[in-house]
């Protein structure tokens, strides 16, 4: 398994599991799902997006997004969005992708990376982040709408990179 900068043949692949992750809607804030227009501007518009591969199949499993989590004086700050295929969660993929994300965050020359709204039952992500080194900042009660239209509290997180 490889991760590595996106490439076109890759959005096909990107688009589904970005939707999967979606239509869940237990975990990213949009609601929108990316179609060939709007997944192509999606993703081009990011600092840096990259995808989890298998070597041998050339199977996209998993892919994240880099992008400035504000701008002038907070432009420093970074923000990541991961996502793993559902067939393929639990196989250290999202570690992979973290680890990934955070030299890119480096690269691009961002000093923090945060996550805005990490959802509190999600405690594989959480139990991830914490491990290589992330930084609960506190938790706003009921600040993510799931899918079933019961609200979750969110925990943000953040590393100086």
């Amino acid at each position: 398994m490889i991760v590595r900068a996106y490439e076109k043949k890759d959005l096909e692949s990107m688009i589904q599991i970005w939707n999967e992750v979606i239509e869940e809607g237990v975990a990213f804030p949009q609601e929108e799902l990316l179609n060939n227009i709007t997944g192509v501007e999606f993703f081009a518009s990011q600092t840096y997006s990259a995808v989890a591969e298998d070597e041998n199949s050339h199977t996209i499993y998993g892919l994240y997004i880099l992008h400035p989590n504000n701008v002038g004086r907070c432009g420093h700050i970074c923000n990541t969005s991961y996502a793993v295929s559902s067939k393929n969660r639990g196989q250290h993929i999202g570690k992979m992708l973290v680890l990934d994300s955070l030299h890119q965050a480096k690269k691009h020359e961002f000093r923090i990376l945060q996550f805005n709204a990490v959802v509190e039952n999600n405690t594989y992500a959480r139990y991830l982040y914490e491990s290589l080194g992330f930084v609960q900042l506190g938790t706003i009660p009921n600040g993510f709408r799931m899918k079933d239209g019961h609200f979750e509290n969110i925990c943000p997180y953040y590393r100086e990179l």
